[in-house]
């Protein structure tokens, strides 16, 4: 940020503030000289020291893009590494099971839920195929290698079964044979559901083969 904006800024917040250079001074916590260079382009201030500055005017400062749109700063929740680092802020994070190239025979640490890559080409060929995404990862119930392997075996076999019964429902699957099971209830509280289960006297026996 250029010294003469920075001056104007100042004078901009004193003057809403109502506040006199050394009132802001001692508001802030510099010294009324530190206060004076800054406002007449003779030294800098700290960001930090500006910002305090302005929330003593009820103001905040902003970062905006070439078209005047106000840029958020990065989610402070956004996913890390095993050890609570944040990953590079200029790279893409990803779930690990996305191209994860550590075999057990390569990696003895356990597979993490998040990765990145680190070299540019990677990312810009991933940006390339899928657009760059707005920020990093926000972590999700169900982000484990573990837990999005269930998931993706779980929607193949519902879609394995929406493609079955669409072919029954169009005809190309022969019908079902008629089946009625004349199992008495004590049959199904005796299930474990480890194997089938019977009382002696049932006449059905259907699971039995």
């Amino acid at each position: 940020m250029e010294e003469h904006l920075v001056a104007g800024l100042l004078r901009r917040i004193r003057r809403l503030a109502d506040l006199s250079q050394r009132e802001l001074a001692a508001g802030i916590g510099v010294p009324k000289s530190t206060l004076a260079a800054a406002e007449t382009g003779r030294g800098g201030i700290d960001a930090r020291v500006l910002v305090r500055a302005a929330e003593l005017a009820g103001l905040r400062l902003a970062l905006l893009d070439a078209a005047g749109a106000e840029i958020q700063a990065m989610a402070e929740g956004a996913v890390r590494d095993r050890n609570g680092r944040r990953f590079p802020a200029h790279l893409d994070t990803r779930h690990s099971d996305e191209g994860w190239w550590h075999g057990p025979e390569r990696y003895s640490r356990a597979q993490p839920s998040y990765t990145f890559d680190r070299a540019r080409r990677f990312r810009d060929a991933e940006r390339d195929r899928r657009g760059m995404p707005d920020d990093h990862l926000l972590p999700q119930p169900g982000d484990s290698p573990a837990a999005r392997l269930a998931a993706r075996r779980d929607a193949a076999r519902r879609a394995e079964r929406a493609a079955w019964e669409r072919r029954r429902d169009a005809g190309e699957l022969p019908p079902l044979p008629d089946f009625g099971c004349e199992c008495p209830p004590e049959c199904a509280e005796g299930d474990d559901g480890t194997r089938p289960f019977h009382t002696g006297d049932c006449p059905c026996r259907c699971d039995l083969g």
